[in-house]
């Protein structure tokens, strides 16, 4: 009797549902290792008038339990952030723990970079500092618990309320993608521009040439009295 294939297991779906839940939220969390004089910097894609807030905390490598324990409060981080055009929307030093906050005007890559203050810190001369970093964009900054509070709303005003602003910041994506798209057939569009351009150009240097050498080649035989 010939074996029957197993299909994938729900425990299996359970993880790819939870992947894909991971892939598709609006926040991302991370930790890095920065030495003392230096700086990170993080790419982050932000579509126009788009709210993004940032929270770390830092942890100093204690070098006799050799562990990472919570920063001195006197030790600091720098924050400053760029929009596409190079443009300083952000920057400002704050303390070992803390959280920023922008607003993007311009749709595109903003720059994210963060450094601390450890040339004024003796204790972290020579260190290696480890940074919690968290970033949540657009819908994903709101703290509805504390606005259903505030405005007291019922948990299906609440609910609608968070669809709204995901259907807002879905449509904040569509306006970015379009943006890209109009960006990219502009450079196309210019690219292919001056192929056409070199193109031209190559073909009349060609007749350009051709003329001068029969002018040449005419001028030669005249001379040599073979015409």
């Amino acid at each position: 009797m010939a074996g029957v294939r197993a299909g994938p297991s729900l425990a299996m779906w359970q993880q790819v549902l939870l992947l894909l839940a991971l892939c598709a939220t609006g926040s991302r969390g991370l930790y890095f290792h920065i030495g003392e004089t230096e700086k990170r910097c993080f790419i982050e894609e932000i579509p126009d008038e788009t709210m993004v807030i940032g929270n770390y905390r830092t942890q100093m490598w204690d070098k006799q339990k050799e562990v990472f324990l919570p920063s001195t409060p006197g030790l600091g981080m720098h924050v400053e952030v760029k929009d596409p055009d190079g443009k300083v929307v952000l920057s400002r030093q704050y303390g070992s723990e803390g959280r920023f906050t922008f607003t993007s005007h311009t749709p595109g890559d903003h720059q994210i970079c963060l450094h601390s203050n450890s040339t004024r810190m003796a204790l972290f001369a020579g260190g290696k500092l480890r940074v919690h970093l968290g970033i949540q964009v657009g819908e994903h900054t709101n703290n509805y618990p504390e606005i259903a509070a505030k405005d007291k709303l019922t948990e299906l005003q609440l609910r609608a309320r968070q669809l709204l602003d995901q259907v807002e910041q879905i449509q904040k994506e569509q306006d970015y993608q379009r943006y890209r798209e109009e960006r990219f057939r502009l450079t196309s569009e210019s690219t292919n521009q001056r192929v056409l351009w070199w193109s031209i150009a190559q073909t009349v240097i060609l007749i350009l040439t051709g003329i001068w050498q029969m002018r040449h080649l005419k001028s030669f035989f005249e001379a040599k009295k073979l015409v």
